[in-house]
């Protein structure tokens, strides 16, 4: 079974910031380290519905699905949670409410905008990929460990 995940880049056009949360020592995975708002999807919910969630969760800033475009699709052969794969649907969001703050402060270190040329290089590797592609135009699927 593929593991079905969201991940949300929230980018402000005027400023070109995005934002980031930085994992904490207690994460499941990649601690220490950038990424993108990410997570899971619950049995029976949308993707859509998925990234809506997650950002908000994590970050406290609030999007409307229908406003929601996908910027990438990351496929990957195998992660920690997911020994037989997962598939990340990245969206990018230029509308939203409310401002970044850690909601999950037992998950992550910080939640802040970025410069998206300051982008950390201590980023999670596949997300890192996609973010550096939807900001230079560039391919829309990336493949991992196949």
């Amino acid at each position: 079974m593929t593991l079905l995940v969201a991940a949300v880049i929230v980018h402000d056009r005027e400023t070109d910031r995005v934002v980031l949360l930085q994992r904490g020592e207690n994460a499941k995975f990649a601690q220490g380290m950038w990424d993108l708002p990410v997570g899971k999807s619950e049995p029976g919910e949308a993707i859509t519905e998925t990234a809506v969630r997650e950002l908000y969760e994590e970050t406290g800033l609030v999007v409307e699905p229908e406003l929601l475009e996908v910027a990438h699709v990351i496929h990957c052969a195998r992660g920690v949670e997911a020994p037989n794969g997962f598939l990340t649907v990245v969206f990018v969001a230029h509308h939203w409410s409310g401002e970044p703050e850690n909601r999950e402060p037992d998950k992550h270190a910080q939640v802040r905008w970025v410069e998206t040329g300051r982008v950390p290089d201590n980023f999670v590797g596949t997300t890192a990929s996609a973010l550096r592609r939807y900001l230079a135009g560039g391919p829309q699927v990336s493949l991992s460990g196949w």
